[in-house]
């Protein structure tokens, strides 16, 4: 028996007053997908609006669209019914410097290959040593911005070409990449503005960058935001909704649960090993609270599901669900 097909005006009058996908494709009798797609459809082809009611935000007065890419990139987003997002960051990545942690993303890159809707660099691709605001420690040895910015290159081009042509590859930018820029643009040298090559982007074609990622209405990720190392559970407490920061090379996950449901905070990790040249002298070879890897995070009828960590557990091998991988 054919399903119920609704007018637009139909369609919008019933989104309008659920402002859902599920309960909107209940009452319609439509699949979840054929929902978000027919909403975009109308909003193109009527000029509008229909924001979706996050219950984990009912009461916000603001009308945004939070997945609306916004003037300059500087906020971009994606809808996702049912599918899969990789979230890394912190990789810092170094000449002839190929991790536990990189090659444990490219395998779980091409084992949900078809999956994954988006691969998120969540920050600190780049690190950027020689173009800190930092005093040189000792007579340390770094790398040549060319030298880093040739493996990141490198590595950033074996991500792409472990995933999937149709999945979405953004770059939330963090603080360490802001330096490539903010070196130039604080040095003088404004009369190179807006040249291809003094932008860092212009050197990753392939990433679209932004300061924050949302999916759906209520899950964010971005490199950083406040909290320092409790910001797995402030950040989600003060957002409001699923948090996904990096930063702080921390990888752990903390559940928030009160009248509104379960949202997550997440710090994923550092894709950089710990003890990397990059950090050995500033930490002074001190402990540190950092752990190797990234998460995967899945979403099923619209809705998060709780985050998966895959974490470096030694040399060559990789904690995630319940086994030990090698790699």
């Amino acid at each position: 028996m054919p399903n119920y097909i609704a007018t637009d005006e139909q369609f919008i009058s019933c989104w309008k007053e659920l402002s859902s996908p599920e309960l909107v494709a209940k009452t319609l009798k439509m699949g979840v997908r054929s929902v978000h797609n027919r909403r975009r459809a109308m909003e193109t082809k009527y000029n509008i609006l229909l924001p979706t009611k996050n219950p984990m935000a009912t009461g916000r007065t603001n009308a945004i669209r939070l997945i609306h890419q916004t003037e300059g990139n500087a906020r971009r987003g994606i809808e996702i019914d049912k599918g899969k997002v990789v979230v890394f960051s912190d990789a810092h990545f170094q000449p002839n410097e190929v991790t536990t942690a990189y090659r444990a993303l490219l395998l779980i890159i091409k084992t949900f290959k078809y999956d994954i809707k988006a691969i998120v660099a969540n920050g600190d691709m780049f690190d950027g040593s020689q173009a800190s605001r930092h005093p040189r420690i000792n007579w340390s040895k770094t790398p040549t911005v060319k030298e880093e910015l040739e493996a990141c290159q490198e590595y950033m081009t074996g991500i792409e070409n472990a995933a999937s042509k149709n999945t979405d590859l953004i770059w939330t930018l963090g603080n360490h990449d802001a330096r490539f820029e903010t070196f130039l643009s604080n040095s003088g040298i404004t009369t190179y503005e807006g040249v291809l090559g003094f932008s860092l982007k212009d050197h990753f074609p392939m990433w679209k960058s932004c300061w924050s990622y949302f999916v759906n209405e209520d899950t964010c990720i971005k490199h950083r935001w406040k909290g320092g190392f409790g910001a797995t559970r402030s950040n989600t407490l003060n957002s409001g909704v699923n948090m996904i920061t990096g930063h702080t090379h921390n990888l752990s996950t903390f559940p928030v649960t009160d009248f509104k449901g379960t949202r997550w905070g997440v710090q994923t990790g550092c894709l950089a090993d710990p003890h990397s040249e990059a950090f050995i002298h500033y930490t002074e070879t001190n402990p540190t609270d950092w752990r190797s890897g990234f998460v995967l995070l899945s979403w099923e009828n619209g809705r998060m599901l709780m985050p998966e960590m895959i974490m470096v557990c030694g040399e060559d091998e990789f904690e995630f669900r319940g086994c030990i991988n090698k790699v």
